[in-house]
C-alpha cells in the first residue's frame, strides 16, 4: 500500500571510503505519525535521514516519497517533494538574521527584491508557534544554542512541509522549550505530515512516538509499535545486550581539597556572580540549574576560557592566575566543553591530530612532531576509549557524535590532570556511549582527580555526582549532598534566587 505511505526505503546501502555505514536497510513513515529512528552513535540513522533528505545519494536500495520512486535527491529536489530536515548539527548562518535564516534561499520579495517588513513578519508567526520571544531581526549569532535550535526548528516549519525529520531537536532546549516544540508536533500530525524522530533522550519517547525503528551497526534490527514495547527492550535492541546499570556510581575516599575558588564573578555581572565553592581529590561535584543559570559560565571562567572579572581561584592550597585556556592547562585544569565542535575539537583534522594536540611535546623530537610516536600515542587512546573509527587517520568530522566526544576527553587523558571540567559530556550521544564516558569520569575519580561536572539531565546528576551545587541567575542556591536530596528540591534551589 504504497500510496498511504510518505517514505518507503528498501534495501538502503550506503559506504564511505569503503567502509559501510548502512547496509540493506528499510524503513517507512505514515501519514500523521511521529516514527523513532533509534540506534547507538554510528548506528546509520543520520544517513539515512541524509538520503532521504538528499544531502547523500544511496549506492544501493530504492527511495519512494508518497508510493513514487524517487530516485537520487538533492536537497533541493527534497524540499520541493516536501521533505524538511532539522540537523543535528546547526546549519544556521551566524552573520544573518533570525528572519534571513528561516527564508535562507526563499527570501519573502515584492517585485523580485526581498520584502525585509513582509519577511520578518511571516518570520515570527513561526516564532510565535514556538513561543520563542526574539526579534526576526536579531543576528543568529547573539541567540544561546537552545534559541539556535528553535530557529532551525521555525526554518523547517516554514518550508511547509509534509515530511519533518527532527535529528536530536531538543539536545540544546530547556524544558519549557521541549514543551512546545511537542505541542507543535502533535499540531503537524493532526495536519497529516509525518514526523521522524531521532533522539537518544528515549525518555521522552513516549509524550510523541507511535512507531520505532532500530538500527545497530548499520543494519535493521526491529520496528515495533511503542505501545507494544518497553525502553528497556528498546535498550536491548540498540546495544545488543541488556544494560543492567544506567549510572555505573562508585565510591572512592575522598582526599584533599584540589581546587576552592572565592567570590568568582563574571564582567558587568552577567552569568556567574560572587560563586564559591571547593573540590576534593576524588570527588565529583555536579553543578545543576535551568539554562542561564551560570554553570556553564562557571565551567568556561574556571578553565580559562573566560575571563573572570572577579575572584580567586586556589590549586592544591596555592594561588593561581587563570587568565585564558594556556594558564589553565599549565595549572592542570582542563575542560570538556559544551559544544564539542566548536570548542573541542579541529573537525577537519584526524583523530590522532586531534588526540595529541594539546600535548605535541610528547610526540616530539626536539620540536618536530614524530608520526610514530603520534600514533603510538593515538593507538592507545583510541584502544583505551572504544572509539569506533576505520582508523586514526580518519577524519573526526566523520565520526559519530559519541566517538568526538570520546576524542575531546582522549586529548587530555594524555596529560596528568588535577581538575577536569565536563559540561554536559552526554548531550547528544547514545546510552552505551553515555556509560562508557560514566566509566570514564570514574577511572580519573579513582585516580584522585577532582571532577566538575556540568548537566541539564537531574537523572544524571543524582547517578554520578558525590556533590550538588545548584545555581539561578548566576549564583549558587545551595550546596547538597547527592545521597541526601532529590529532583524536587534540587529544582527548588534551582528557581529560588540567591
Amino acid at each position: 500500500m504504497d500510496d498511504v505511505l510518505l517514505v518507503r526505503a528498501e534495501g538502503i546501502s550506503k559506504s564511505f571510503s569503503g567502509v559501510p555505514a548502512l547496509k540493506n536497510v528499510c524503513f517507512d513513515l505514515r501519514p500523521g505519525e511521529v516514527h523513532a529512528l533509534l540506534g547507538e552513535n554510528g548506528a546509520g540513522k543520520s544517513t539515512l535521514m541524509k538520503i532521504i533528505s538528499g544531502v547523500y545519494t544511496r549506492d544501493e536500495g530504492e527511495l519512494y516519497i508518497e508510493g513514487r520512486a524517487a530516485g537520487d535527491l538533492t536537497p533541493l529536489s527534497a524540499q520541493k517533494l516536501g521533505i524538511g530536515i532539522i540537523h543535528q548539527e546547526l546549519n544556521l548562518c551566524p552573520h544573518l538574521s533570525v528572519a534571513e535564516n528561516i527564508y535562507l534561499n526563499r527570501e519573502v520579495s515584492s517585485f523580485g527584491i526581498t520584502n525585509r517588513r513582509k519577511q520578518n513578519r511571516e518570520a515570527q508567526k513561526y516564532l510565535a508557534a514556538l513561543e520563542l520571544d526574539v526579534d526576526p531581526d536579531t543576528p543568529v549569532r547573539e541567540l544561546p544554542v537552545s534559541k539556535q535550535q528553535m530557529v532551525e526548528i521555525c526554518k523547517t516549519l516554514s518550508m511547509n512541509a509534509k515530511i519533518i525529520i527532527m535529528d536530536e531537536p531538543t539536545s540544546a532546549l530547556t524544558d519549557k522549550e521541549i514543551e512546545d516544540l511537542f505541542n507543535v508536533i502533535k499540531m503537524l500530525k493532526a495536519e497529516n505530515c509525518g514526523v521522524i524522530y531521532i533522539s537518544h533522550r528515549l525518555e521522552e519517547l513516549s509524550r510523541i512516538v507511535d512507531r520505532v525503528t532500530i538500527l545497530r551497526d548499520g543494519r535493521y534490527i526491529k520496528t515495533l509499535d511503542f505501545a507494544d514495547t518497553n525502553l528497556e527492550e528498546i535498550i536491548a535492541l540498540m546495544v545488543g545486550r541488556s544494560l543492567n546499570e544506567k549510572f555505573p556510581k562508585i565510591a572512592v575516599e575522598r582526599g584533599g581539597k584540589v581546587l576552592e575558588v572565592k567570590n568568582l564573578s563574571s564582567p558587568h555581572g552577567v552569568g556567574v556572580k560572587d560563586v564559591s565553592f571547593e573540590l576534593y581529590q576524588g570527588e565529583i561535584v555536579a553543578f545543576a540549574g535551568l539554562m542561564g543559570a551560570g554553570r556553564t559560565e562557571t565551567a568556561r571562567a574556571v578553565s580559562g576560557a573566560d575571563r573572570a572579572s572577579a575572584g580567586e581561584i586556589f590549586l592544591g592550597g596555592k594561588k593561581i592566575a587563570v587568565k585564558n585556556i594556556r594558564d589553565a592547562i599549565k595549572e592542570g585544569i582542563y575542560c570538556v566543553p559544551e559544544d564539542r565542535k566548536k570548542d573541542g575539537l579541529c573537525v577537519k583534522m584526524t583523530l590522532a591530530e586531534n588526540i595529541t594536540l594539546p600535548s605535541l611535546e610528547l610526540v616530539s623530537n626536539f620540536g618536530v612532531i614524530s608520526g610514530a610516536k603520534e600514533s603510538e600515542k593515538a593507538l592507545k587512546m583510541k584502544d583505551a576509549l572504544k572509539i569506533k573509527t576505520p582508523g586514526i587517520a580518519q577524519c573526526v568530522a566523520n565520526l559519530s557524535g559519541g566517538n568526538q566526544q570520546k576524542v575531546v576527553v582522549g586529548k587530555w587523558l594524555m596529560r596528568k590532570a588535577k581538575v577536569v571540567i565536563f559540561d554536559e559530556p552526554t548531550r547528544g550521544i547514545d546510552v552505551a556511549s553515555k556509560i562508557e564516558i560514566y566509566n570514564i569520569i570514574n577511572e580519573l575519580k579513582k585516580q584522585g582527580i577532582g571532577v566538575m561536572f556540568v548537566s541539564s539531565e537531574l537523572p544524571e546528576v543524582l547517578g554520578m555526582s558525590d556533590r550538588i551545587l545548584v545555581m539561578c541567575n548566576g549564583r549558587i542556591t545551595a550546596n547538597l549532598e547527592t545521597k541526601n536530596t532529590n529532583q524536587e528540591e534540587i529544582l527548588k534551589y534551582a528557581t529560588r534566587y540567591a
